[in-house]
Order: C-alpha cells, then structure tokens, then sequence
C-alpha cells in the first residue's frame, strides 16, 4: 500500500457556514469541477473541493489503489474539516467509488453520501477512458506552440469540444514547455484497478442518495443489489437528459438533488 501524506491532498473550500459537504472528482478531473456548484450551494453548504491524487495540485503516487485515497482523505478531513463532526461526501464516478470505500472504511466521517453515476464493482465505460488516456498520450507536447495546438490534435481522436476542454484543463505550461498536470502514465497502467472496486464484507448504514445519468452505461440493473448489500438506505435517482457527466451537463438538476438529499436540517438517523 501507499501511503500518502495529508499534506500532498490538494483541497479548495468554498464558503464558511451551513452544513459541511466534500466534493470528490472523477478521473481526469480536479475539485475546481466543483467550484460552480459549490457556489450554488451557498450560504447553506460550506464546501471541501479535493483534488485525489494524481490529479490536480496533489501529489502523484507510484501506485492507484482506492483503499489506500480514501485514507488520504480520511486523514484530511480528520485534520480539519470533518474534525468535530462528520460531513456529507459527493463523489463522481472515480471519485465516488473513493467516497464510497471512505464510507465504509471510516464511517465516523460521513453523515450522508451521494454516489454519482458509479457503482461498487467493475465499471462498464472503462473502455471509453482506454480511448480517452490513449488519445491525450498521442499528443506530441513538444510540437505544441499553444493549448490550441493540443486541442487541434486531439479533434479527430475526441470530436466533442466539450469532452476535450474537460481533458485539456490537465495541461499546464511553463518554462520547460507543456507537461501534462495529472499522472497520465499510472492512470493508463493502472485503469483496470481504476475501473474495478476492493471487497467489502462490512455496510455503511446512513443514508445514500444514488445517482444516475439517464443517458449514461455506468449503472446497471445488475449492480443494484450489489450496492444495497453494501449501502441499505440507498435511493437511487435518474437525472434526465445527462450522461456521465451529471453535474456538468445538468448542474440545476444536480444542485436541486443535492439540496433536496443533504438539507440542512438532515442528521444521520
């Protein structure tokens, strides 16, 4: 196992006051995805956007493993933010299956958690993340003048613009040219651990808000029982017109679940 410092956990908060919630991205992602939502959640919800490892402005690890991110985060939410009481947790895809083994490894942590447009077990889209990490290694970085160059490449290989703006929020340019800001290399040799979930033979029993995007392959009929085994008080919920990207592609929808599922009068019971 890795262990990872908590202080290489790279985290924004956006608010003071009102009810803790804890943002956990998806692969390629950083916390800022986040940030429109957080804002929207305001005054009620003070949020912790976090970058997970290999992402963002946290560290990179010579390893991927969900056990060992979800203690990274459990020793940061410990340190500070969920220090005197437990928190929500929300997290998308990658970072969902994060938040769900937090939850079951350290549920004095977390008071409600949403689980977004993943399940606990092998993803079905995996391939579609095969393609999209290929397709961004293609990219010759040393050939690139400006982002437009990278975007330019990447059109024939991705042709949504908005599928490749989320990519290309990950390169960075400085003195020594591009470099890519996530760990491109481990998310590629580590993807069928990415896209698989650890065994659990324990069950987190609070309230879990499950949800999906209508038009997305990442939950199926056959993980149901498989979640509830795990989390029993779950409610599953469809978000119309969203693929797998929920709160991007319909960020009212998902704002309104969230307040609606984490009101600011809930406590765990």
């Amino acid at each position: 196992m890795t262990t990872l410092p908590t202080s290489l956990l790279h985290t924004t908060q956006v608010g003071d006051d009102g009810v803790r919630v804890v943002f956990l991205h998806g692969l390629f992602g950083q916390g800022r995805n986040f940030t429109q939502i957080a804002k929207a959640l305001r005054p009620w919800f003070s949020s912790l956007l976090v970058d997970l490892p290999n992402h963002g402005r946290s560290a990179w690890t010579e390893t991927f493993g969900y056990v060992d991110f979800a203690d990274a985060v459990a020793r940061e939410l410990e340190s500070g933010f969920a220090a005197d009481a437990p928190v929500h947790v929300v997290g998308h895809s990658m970072g969902g299956k994060v938040a769900m083994v937090l939850a079951l490894r350290h549920p004095h942590l977390v008071d409600r958690l949403v689980v977004v447009d993943i399940a606990p077990g092998q993803s079905e889209g995996a391939s579609e993340f095969e393609h999209l990490l290929g397709s961004l290694a293609s990219i010759d970085l040393a050939s690139l003048v400006r982002r437009a160059d990278a975007d330019a490449q990447l059109a024939t290989m991705v042709p949504d613009e908005r599928v490749r703006g989320f990519l290309l929020q990950n390169l960075r340019s400085g003195s020594a040219g591009f470099t890519w800001q996530a760990n491109l290399a481990l998310l590629r040799r580590e993807l069928a651990d990415i896209g698989g979930f650890p065994a659990f033979d324990t069950t987190f029993d609070h309230p879990v808000l499950w949800m999906a995007g209508e038009t997305s392959p990442y939950i199926t009929a056959a993980d149901v029982p498989v979640m509830r085994a795990l989390f029993p008080r779950t409610t599953q919920v469809t978000i119309r017109g969203a693929g797998h990207w929920v709160h991007s592609e319909q960020p009212e929808a998902f704002v309104s679940a969230l307040q609606v599922f984490l009101g600011a009068g809930h406590r765990t019971g």
